[in-house]
């Protein structure tokens, strides 16, 4: 019976003891949860007195998050995008420029006539005449002559579309960069003379400034009978400081009146320069 007791005894003090203990976890997890809450509405009232503008969060980003690409700096062409066709006209010089789009028959005459009066030559070249006359390509760059672009296929550009023309000059200047090392920026020539705005537009950003010319000496017409006479008679007649000379490297006339031509002008008092020297 004693012993009946004390174990009922002993348990009810487990039980007591117990109780107490689950009382007390459970009002500090009530006072934890209480707290809690009093901490968000605090923020919450807080945040609403705060300055939106000095609120804010900070993300770290990805490691392969790529960096907004910024605008370039030129990416909208100047109002007026006006081409070359005079040099400086202050000074008592003229410009010899060489179109390059089929056919080498002055070249060698050419060359030779540059390097008798030790000037620099200014080529306009197509990317098509540079894959076919590569080594003649080299013997212009390799004289230390100036080399710019002429396109690729020598396109009436005003029919062609946007990109096309882009396309054009970017091809012509990877060949003949290919060639001679050398890129045709900044300059071009469009084919025919055939250009308006939107050309210069479209040049513009593949970067390219188009250069025309004052006097076209028309030795491209001997196969219309112009005469050798008539072109030098253009020449010499629009004799005047800044003048940028139109010739072609695939016709004879060229080849056959420079040398003369050259002497003439030097006696007058002029010099011939390159282009980059011209338009200075």
């Amino acid at each position: 019976m004693l012993h009946r007791r004390c174990g009922f005894i002993f348990l009810t003090c487990c039980f007591t003891f117990l109780s107490k203990k689950i009382m007390y976890y459970r009002m500090k997890k009530s006072i934890f949860l209480i707290f809690c809450l009093v901490l968000l509405l605090s923020a919450g009232y807080y945040a609403n007195l705060a300055d939106p503008e000095e609120l804010f969060i900070y993300i770290k980003p990805e490691k392969n998050q790529e960096k907004p690409k910024e605008s370039p700096k030129d990416e909208n062409p100047p109002e007026v995008l006006p081409e070359i066709v005079w040099g400086n006209r202050n000074k008592k010089q003229v410009i010899f420029t060489f179109d390059a789009g089929s056919g080498i028959q002055s070249l060698d005459r050419i060359l030779s006539v540059l390097e008798k009066y030790e000037l620099k030559g200014t080529f306009f070249i197509t990317g098509k005449w540079a894959e076919q006359n590569p080594e003649s390509l080299r013997r212009i760059s390799s004289a230390g002559h100036e080399i710019f672009n002429h396109t690729y296929s020598h396109p009436y550009l005003t029919r062609t579309e946007d990109e096309k023309i882009i396309e054009e000059l970017n091809m012509a200047d990877e060949i003949i960069y290919q060639i001679t090392g050398v890129s045709t920026k900044p300059y071009f020539r469009p084919p025919y003379g055939d250009r308006d705005a939107r050309v210069f537009e479209k040049a513009f950003f593949a970067g390219y400034r188009a250069v025309y010319w004052t006097i076209d000496v028309l030795d491209w017409k001997e196969d219309q009978g112009f005469t050798k006479e008539q072109s030098k008679a253009r020449i010499m007649d629009n004799l005047k400081p800044g003048t940028i000379y139109l010739m072609h490297i695939g016709d004879d006339i060229t080849g056959d009146i420079l040398d003369e031509v050259f002497s003439e002008i030097i006696s007058q008092g002029y010099s011939i320069v390159s282009l980059s020297e011209g338009v200075e």
